[in-house]
């Protein structure tokens, strides 16, 4: 049995719905407890990874967990987490992190993460980190702009990183969860090419099949938008890698392909399957 955490989100869901097609028993866990999938093989468990305690009745019996943690996760307890993992006999972790763990393991964005990491590795479990780039997914928060006036409103315009489908992140993860020859080893995670967002408009606007502008802001405008639903450090943490990325944060990474044996999806594969929330 596996375990998935963080399990109706962007990479939760697609994750339990392979990870059933593979016809692997998964618990499924989410603060609502609401199983993503009908599946005879998905259970939904209600727990609080802020509440480790609430973990043990999910784990009981799991061979591997896909840990997934909010945000930098350094308001957690990842300690007592891994350990209740252990506790319960599971014998491997996934876990995700990110690229900026070891570009920026010294931030205040991402020093938890990288701090996670270690434990991870001395938990004495087989493991295995994922490390995605920037997220394709990341530009459905341009949906409300998009659906009120055609317009995507973003900064740095022309600065460009390879941004990956979390379908492909999904797809790795079960590899890992639920295949053998994963354990020790790290994997970047990126799409297959660089864009910058006002390419990625053009490519949103070509999968729409109507124009989109787009709308360059300022550092301090995408600061102040961002900070309504991120914690300011991971705010300022993501601007930096937006804005000033690191020659490795801007190289494409063949990791995917060489574990699901096929090119990680396009830009514009993400942009063609998410259509509809943009009003396509």
């Amino acid at each position: 049995m596996i375990v998935v955490t963080g399990a109706t989100g962007n990479i939760g869901r697609p994750l339990v719905a392979e990870l059933a097609r593979r016809g692997q028993d998964v618990t499924a866990v989410s603060r609502a407890g609401t199983a993503p999938l009908d599946s005879p093989l998905v259970r939904g468990v209600s727990a609080d990874l802020a509440e480790p305690e609430g973990l043990r009745a999910a784990v009981d019996g799991a061979d591997a967990l896909f840990l997934l943690v909010p945000g930098s996760g350094g308001h957690l307890d990842t300690e007592r987490i891994i350990g209740i993992t252990a506790e319960a006999g599971v014998r491997r972790i996934v876990l995700l992190s990110s690229l900026g763990a070891v570009t920026r393991a010294g931030s205040a964005s991402h020093a938890p993460l990288a701090e996670l990491e270690k434990r991870v590795q001395g938990s004495g479990l087989e493991w295995t980190l994922l490390r995605p780039a920037d997220f394709a997914s990341n530009a459905l928060a341009w949906v409300p702009t998009v659906r009120s006036e055609r317009a995507v409103h973003a900064p740095f315009g022309d600065v460009a990183l390879p941004a990956v489908d979390p379908l492909d992140i999904a797809e790795v993860a079960a590899a890992a969860l639920a295949d053998d020859g994963h354990a020790g080893r790290s994997y970047t995670l990126t799409g297959p090419a660089a864009l910058s967002p006002r390419a990625r408009t053009k490519v949103l606007a070509q999968a729409l099949g109507a124009p989109i502008d787009f709308v360059e802001q300022s550092r301090d405008e995408a600061r102040a938008d961002m900070l309504a639903y991120m914690p300011e450090p991971v705010v300022d943490g993501t601007l930096g890698i937006l804005g000033e990325p690191t020659p490795r944060e801007q190289q494409v990474s063949l990791d995917i392909e060489k574990v699901l044996g096929r090119p990680a999806h396009t830009f514009e594969d993400w942009a063609r399957r998410n259509a509809e929330a943009f009003g396509g």
